[in-house]
């Protein structure tokens, strides 16, 4: 049995030995393939729907560099076989797989401080396939050595942008760039070349195009990129800086007071943006050089085919040839792909407003040729496939995601022990099972994008941000000052309000759900947006505390957890509710007191008796409705968060949707500017 097992294991090994190349070269191919069609789906939040795509997006992006280099380092080392000579002219697509898409470089933030690795790889990688070539290609004739010639090029030209793409995306590189960028590249050319005779701004009833929405974002792009890498930008204060108009524009004071929507579409755009510049290879396609490269490509893989079809296929094993015709087939479809795309892209509207070269832009713009260009790649992308090829819109949804202390409470409570949920957090899985089951999603609502913009101009109206674009005020004292009427009930609460971000946090979740238990206000559109808030940041607070400012708070939120736990537990009649709110007002009630009584009988916990005061005190508070105190509280906190967020942080999330506090964060620094500006002019 041994002897037959060895036999058929030397056959299997024979068999990889002597086709391991072909199988190599075509799994690579397919990678490629997997990255150009998957990478789109990174610019929105993962779902359940999407959890699978994103795996294999993962799996490809991790294989596909190792699968190409493993293959270069097998044809130098152990040769081309006679019999297989074609195998050589392969090398060269290897070179290409390894520059990858154009729309994906960096998987992870992190990936791109990389870029030295890739740089001593990229020199390796050419020199092994240097020394294939010299030695083997050729044995194929002239045809096939201008055509491997011609592959060669266009492969070393694709790996070397894609190494520097990674660099120019690392925060120093965007910090200089941002140093030599003249003027005329940040020229508002939606309105000078597109919309010459439009208004600056249409209202939320009149239908603003998305494609002008975008416009506008690459118009204001720069203060993104500036606030991302925390750069200053020569000119940005002053006030008859076309900027700051055009921000004005975008934020119109009291001529909308609900709010414009249009902001809130243009904040998600330049993020969008934002994740081209650090996730793909947008920073060095979009000039000379770069359209260059992707003019030329398709047209040395078009003569690389013809060259190789006219060369004879005499002397060539049988099974080479079709695979040489599927990996130029394949290298002619994404090249092109990348021609038109790169094209077509609204990158390629800035690039052309700005460019030197005035005829190049009255023949594309004023002919209307890039625009009927682009039409049609937009029309291409309806059909589903075509779309996730062609890339997703920049426009999506924006939700925020929910976690409730009250929830998670009550499902330990129901949560019987066993050997079942013992190894589940022996593994450390018991976290991750509490916020699948304690968490969901929501989309914003309209009362808080409301609340916000008004917030936001009240701070701009009391210069309450700093030279840096900080807030100067620390967490709720703007929603609780002598102007709104409530600096008597901040001070009373002051002792209980936290002495961290993290813990006030904390303490105003769980004030905030026992003080809305007391009032029958379920279903009310300004209960919703509080409790939207409170849950969203509490779900920073325990998923995504780096988003927070200060230090992370883990073991707060797990010595309140057990002693909320230990209270439910420690009262009769605790039953199992169906919905999620009744389970939630359930928790909210056993913890806060009716009586004086049960007061003094319950835990003497710090954070359950500061959430106590505090839910008290508002609903002793008289002198305003204390429901639009929480509102006003919770938005101060939430801009808080976004402002003093690492800066980092916000990229890394870009990855993965658009994060809500990253756009707050955005809209914060544009009303920097028009903060700045305003001083400026009062100087």
């Amino acid at each position: 049995m041994s002897t037959t097992m060895a036999g058929e294991l030397n056959q299997l090994m024979g068999l990889w030995n002597e086709w391991a190349t072909q199988i190599l070269v075509l799994l690579s191919l397919t990678l490629q393939l997997v990255l150009n069609v998957l990478a789109g789906i990174r610019r929105r939040e993962m779902t359940r729907t999407t959890a699978v795509k994103r795996f294999l997006l993962w799996l490809a992006y991790q294989l596909a560099d190792s699968t190409a280099i493993y293959t270069v380092g097998q044809l130098s080392l152990s040769g081309v076989p006679r019999e297989h000579k074609l195998v050589a002219f392969w090398a060269p697509f290897l070179l290409l797989h390894l520059g990858g898409p154009d729309n994906i470089t960096a998987y992870a933030l992190e990936d791109n401080k990389l870029w030295k690795r890739h740089a001593l790889t990229l020199a390796v990688q050419v020199l092994g396939v240097v020394y294939v070539l010299y030695m083997y290609i050729a044995l194929n004739g002239r045809l096939i050595v201008l055509a491997a010639a011609l592959m060669f090029l266009v492969g070393t030209a694709k790996y070397a942008e894609r190494t520097f793409a990674l660099w120019s995306a690392n925060f120093s590189s965007i910090q200089n760039s941002l140093k030599v960028v003249p003027r005329h590249k940040r020229q508002h050319f939606y309105i000078r070349y597109e919309h010459p005779h439009e208004p600056h701004h249409q209202g939320p009833d009149q239908g603003v195009d998305d494609e002008l929405l975008l416009q506008r974002a690459h118009s204001l792009f720069h203060v993104c990129k500036r606030g991302i890498v925390d750069s200053v930008i020569d000119g940005d204060d002053d006030p008859e800086n076309p900027d700051t108009r055009a921000i004005q524009d975008l934020f119109p004071g009291e001529k909308y007071p609900d709010g414009d929507p249009s902001t809130v579409t243009v904040m998600q755009m330049e993020l969008s943006l934002m994740y081209d510049i650090l996730y793909t290879k947008a920073n060095v396609i979009h000039n000379y050089l770069g359209y260059g490269i992707r003019t030329m490509a398709p047209l040395a893989v078009v003569t690389s085919l013809l060259l190789f079809h006219f060369s004879g296929k005499g002397g060539h094993n049988r099974v080479d040839v079709p695979i040489t015709y599927v990996l130029l087939g394949g290298a002619l479809i994404l090249e092109t792909k990348s021609l038109l795309s790169s094209l077509g892209s609204s990158w390629a509207l800035a690039f052309l407003c700005a460019t030197r070269w005035s005829w190049l832009r009255h023949v594309a713009l004023c002919s209307g040729r890039w625009y009927r260009l682009r039409r049609a790649l937009l029309s291409l992308r309806r059909p589903a496939m075509i779309s996730v090829t062609l890339g997703s819109s920049r426009k999506g949804t924006l939700t925020m995601r929910q976690y409730s202390m009250m929830l998670s409470c009550a499902r330990r409570v129901n949560t019987t022990g066993g050997l079942f949920n013992d190894w589940f957090t022996y593994l450390g899985w018991s976290d991750w099972l509490d916020k699948k089951h304690c968490s969901w999603n929501t989309p914003v609502p309209e009362m808080v994008m409301t609340a916000l913009q008004k917030m936001l101009k009240e701070i701009l109206r009391r210069w309450d941000l700093n030279t840096m674009g900080l807030r100067r005020r620390q967490w709720g004292q703007h929603a609780m000052s002598d102007k709104n009427n409530r600096a008597e009930l901040f001070e009373n609460i002051k002792p209980y309000h936290g002495v961290d971000f993290h813990e006030s946090v904390l303490i105003w979740h769980i004030a905030t759900e026992m003080f809305l238990t007391t009032r029958e206000l379920d279903g009310l559109p300004i209960v919703e947006a509080i409790r939207a808030l409170s849950n969203y940041l509490m779900f920073l607070f325990v998923d995504r505390p780096d988003m927070l400012p200060g230090l992370p708070q883990n073991w707060l939120y797990q010595q309140t957890m057990i002693n909320m736990v230990k209270s439910c537990k420690g009262r009769n009649g605790f039953i199992k509710e169906s919905s999620r709110l009744k389970q939630i007002k359930q928790v909210a009630g056993i913890l806060l007191p009716k009586d004086q009584e049960q007061a003094k009988s319950g835990p003497k916990v710090p954070r359950l008796n500061y959430a106590r005061v505090v839910a008290e005190k508002l609903t002793e508070w008289e002198k305003d409705d204390p429901v639009d105190v929480l509102l006003d509280l919770w938005i101060d906190f939430l801009i808080y968060a976004a402002n003093r967020c690492n800066r980092e942080s916000h990229a890394k999330r870009l990855n993965n949707g658009c994060e809500f506090l990253t756009v707050v964060w955005l809209m914060v620094e544009h009303y920097s500017v028009l903060e700045n500006a305003d001083k400026e002019s009062r100087t």
